[in-house]
């Protein structure tokens, strides 16, 4: 990733370095982690569970409201953004729905739990990578207060060597 160096100003005995301008906040955010977590691995097993049961209408239907109260539950958790995305992307089930109804809005819900969690795993990853690349400018520059900050003796070698 390149990051822009920043504009040093110098002036009589003062060095500044320009801020570099903060980058906006990302709308899309989740509230309790540990939740989204929880709701999310019993809608997977939810799912692996209708794969191989073959369901009577009772259970269609209390499968369908398990389906709705962990949608409304995601959606406690998430932002706008997130929430909207959620609302566009899992079907209302009205009615008795059939075992294909309820397994293709699962499926969709579970993966979209998926793709969350891999751009949360990415932003992450993103956030680790900046702050590497930021400790490293500062070790390539030098940290304050080391030794190229004291006056070096005469013959006196570097660091290393």
């Amino acid at each position: 990733m390149d990051t822009e160096p920043a504009h040093e100003v110098v002036t009589p005995e003062i060095v500044e370095a320009t801020p570099a301008p903060a980058p906006e906040p990302a709308t899309e955010s989740i509230t309790e982690p540990a939740k989204l977590l929880r709701i999310a691995s019993m809608v997977r097993e939810l799912l692996d569970e209708t794969r191989q049961a073959s369901m009577d209408e009772a259970g269609r239907k209390r499968l369908a409201d398990i389906y709705h109260r962990a949608v409304d539950e995601l959606s406690d958790v998430l932002s706008g953004d997130l929430r909207e995305e959620l609302s566009g992307l899992a079907p209302p089930l009205e009615g008795v729905p059939t075992e294909s109804e309820i397994r293709v809005a699962q499926a969709q819900l579970v993966g979209w739990l998926e793709g969350l969690f891999h751009g949360i795993q990415a932003a992450m990853f993103a956030q680790q990578a900046a702050a590497r690349a930021q400790f490293e400018e500062l070790r390539r520059r030098g940290l304050p207060g080391g030794p190229q900050d004291q006056p070096q003796e005469p013959g006196a070698r570097g660091q290393y060597l």
